[in-house]
């Protein structure tokens, strides 16, 4: 149900509006609205805040102001709500105004049809769902496939199985695997076969933000819930609306949040932080984590009530070292999405690097293998993947990296220096500086190419450029670890 606040000193009007809009029905016989009135500017904005609606029926000349002196201020209280002005007057220069100001739409009185003005509020619910999804970075609804999981060994088949099986049903998905196995993909594809139309999908990594921001983004917050909350905002839960919601590391959630998601997914409705108002929870709920979380339960760290909640499904993703048979596929699959990406035609993949590949324990899975296979390629003099553009890194199949073989600086293009005397041993700065001069001497000065080879942004590099001395060439060939004098 959408809220409708009409704002309006004709008392008539109010009540003819109100009748016509909460007469019309959704598909499934409720209401379409909820309508909420005002006669006075004062009393519309402090409805907005109150209600939170959708759309704004909002008169051009009110008792104490004019809908034009308040429409900032109303779209500051109800956030994304669209404001529709009406006025009994047809001048072209307050039309104008009006619809600089931000409003949607500029209708006159009296409405000639009641059809129109329908038509006019629907088109405004329309483009606010529009730019809800734009504004929305997780909400970019990539259409994901299940050709986008590569691999034909037998744990990836069963895997595509409990996919399809999952996707007929609106339950609850636990997700568990190790970092870069691909749980967002897995997400993505229960999504997408799950609806015979688009909707959205929005993803918020539970690690990546601190508990008292966390709480805002999942559920929302209304104007002054605390110091920064200058206007009212939607969460994910709410910004998901019919579609998913993925609570992507879900394991480092803290007990004080995971007890407020276990009465959401219990009652499948929530508030925003420092609102009273109740929203319905529409959108299914997918989790995913790389810990164990029966393990978690044991040690305290995770409510096993909320546990049995989010596995009522649950799917485990295999790591790649357990599935070494799928590694040729997964390269010729990333080698084609890098090389779109970088500009590039690194298309032909010896043998023996092949079986290099298929060797190298990939601790990061299918990130860290897309991570080297960028590097090789951005590296790469033609369309031939060097054995010498991967990391310096012996087959591992299980166990503790061996540290004289440990990857060097960023990510591994060095090995490290077999040595006994600690004094040949370069500081990280040192380390440093000398990965970056040599970087940039890889790519002839190119900054944007050398971000991507070390993994880091723009201003990080210029940053480093200038603190090295860098930053008027791309530095002396240099070997990754000088030689001390030992005199």
């Amino acid at each position: 149900m959408e809220t409708l606040l009409i704002v309006d000193d004709d008392v008539s009007l109010l009540e003819t509006l109100t009748m016509h809009f909460e007469e019309i029905s959704q598909d499934d016989g409720q209401p379409r609205y909820q309508v909420v009135t005002a006669t006075s500017a004062a009393a519309g904005l402090k409805a907005a805040q109150e209600t939170l609606p959708s759309v704004v029926i909002l008169d051009m000349m009110l008792p104490d102001r004019t809908g034009l002196e308040i429409i900032e201020e109303m779209k500051g209280l109800c956030g994304d709500a669209r404001i529709i002005l009406v006025t009994a007057y047809h001048d072209m220069e307050t039309t104008i105004r009006a619809m600089k100001a931000g409003a949607f739409d500029y209708i006159h009185k009296p409405f000639p049809d009641p059809a129109a003005l329908d038509l006019v509020v629907e088109r405004a619910l329309e483009y606010r769902q529009l730019s809800r999804r734009a504004d929305e970075v997780h909400r970019e609804n990539a259409v994901v496939r299940l050709g986008d999981i590569v691999g034909t060994s037998p744990s990836m088949q069963q895997l595509v199985k409990e996919i399809g099986k999952v996707a007929g049903s609106t339950a609850t998905v636990l997700i568990n695997g190790e970092s870069g196995t691909g749980k967002e993909l897995i997400a993505r594809v229960i999504h997408n076969y799950s609806y015979d139309e688009p909707r959205p999908f929005i993803g918020i990594n539970c690690s990546a933000i601190v508990d008292t921001l966390l709480e805002s983004e999942l559920f929302g917050h209304e104007k002054g819930a605390f110091t920064g909350a200058v206007g009212a905002k939607p969460g994910k839960f709410e910004l998901a609306e019919d579609g998913t919601v993925f609570l992507d590391e879900i394991g480092d959630m803290s007990l004080m949040l995971q007890a407020k998601l276990l009465r959401v997914l219990q009652e499948r409705e929530f508030e925003r932080v420092g609102g009273v108002k109740r929203v319905k929870l529409r959108a299914r709920v997918i989790a995913a984590t790389h810990r164990h979380l029966a393990d978690e339960v044991d040690q305290g760290r995770f409510r096993e009530d909320l546990y049995q909640r989010l596995k009522v499904i649950t799917l485990v993703i295999p790591p790649l070292r357990e599935r070494r048979e799928d590694i040729p596929p997964l390269v010729k699959h990333l080698l084609e999405r890098i090389n779109e990406k970088v500009h590039k035609r690194v298309t032909r993949v010896p043998h023996e690097v092949m079986e290099r590949l298929t060797r190298l324990p990939w601790r990061g899975n299918v990130r860290e293998l897309e991570n080297v296979l960028t590097r090789a390629v951005v590296l790469a003099p033609g369309d031939v993947l060097r054995g010498d553009d991967l990391p310096a890194l012996e087959a591992h199949p299980s166990g503790p990296l061996d540290p004289q073989r440990a990857p060097g600086p960023a990510g591994g293009m060095f090995a490290a220096p077999a040595v006994d005397d600690v004094s040949l041993i370069p500081t990280l700065e040192e380390a440093e500086r000398q990965l970056i001069a040599r970087a940039m001497a890889v790519t002839k000065g190119h900054k944007g190419r050398t971000c991507q080879i070390l993994g880091i942004s723009r201003p990080t590099l210029e940053r480093k450029l200038q603190k090295f001395g860098l930053a008027q060439g791309h530095g002396p060939q240099v070997h990754p670890y000088p030689v001390k004098d030992a005199s």
